[in-house]
């Protein structure tokens, strides 16, 4: 006999991803940014905290590598994985500032932000969105529940409604995956 709550689990995830192609068109125009911004010679600068923060490297692994098909590396930088510059920014201001400061630095007009959070008020991330737009970068927030105060920061914003965060980093790296598959087949032969 199977557990009900794994059973449980296994419905709403269901459910959620059902209720996903409502957002499709906002991930398609997330991809087509993200194309151009490329195309521009420009960077993606990604960054989130806990389970988003891996999400952020596993998205930079896939531009600079490869998702699914041979194509050239594409210019992305996870926020999330210098340890030196986390923790002495951290330090030396505060762990709100970890992400902007980085964009600061290494930031320039024209660039793209893609800022991951679960309830859109991780302070770190609203503080990278404000830094970004000051600089001149577009800015896309992936974010959870009701988008927080980041859907009011960011230039564009998708937003999985649901209040378990577990279902919604499962959506994320689902729609993660969907925009470098479209990256993808739009690099492939060039």
């Amino acid at each position: 006999m199977i557990n009900t709550n794994l059973e449980e689990h296994l419905k709403n995830h269901i459910d959620l991803f059902e209720s996903l192609t409502s957002i499709l068109p906002s991930v398609e125009k997330i991809a087509n940014i993200i194309i151009d911004t490329l195309e521009n010679g420009n960077k993606i600068l990604i960054a989130g905290n806990g389970g988003s923060a891996g999400d952020s490297q596993h998205f930079a692994a896939e531009l600079t590598g490869r998702f699914k098909v041979e194509r050239k590396s594409l210019a992305a930088i996870a926020l999330t994985t210098d340890t030196s510059a986390i923790t002495a920014i951290g330090n030396d201001y505060s762990f709100d500032n970890i992400f902007d400061r980085q964009i600061e630095g290494i930031g320039n007009k024209r660039d793209l932000f893609f800022g991951i959070s679960t309830s859109g008020n991780s302070k770190n991330i609203l503080n990278a969105l404000i830094k970004s737009k000051e600089i001149g970068c577009n800015t896309v927030s992936l974010l959870g529940k009701d988008g927080g105060k980041a859907k009011e920061i960011g230039n564009h914003n998708v937003i999985v409604p649901h209040s378990s965060t577990d279902r919604i980093q499962e959506a994320h790296i689902f729609i993660i995956h969907l925009i470098c598959e479209l990256v993808d087949n739009h690099f492939q032969n060039i």
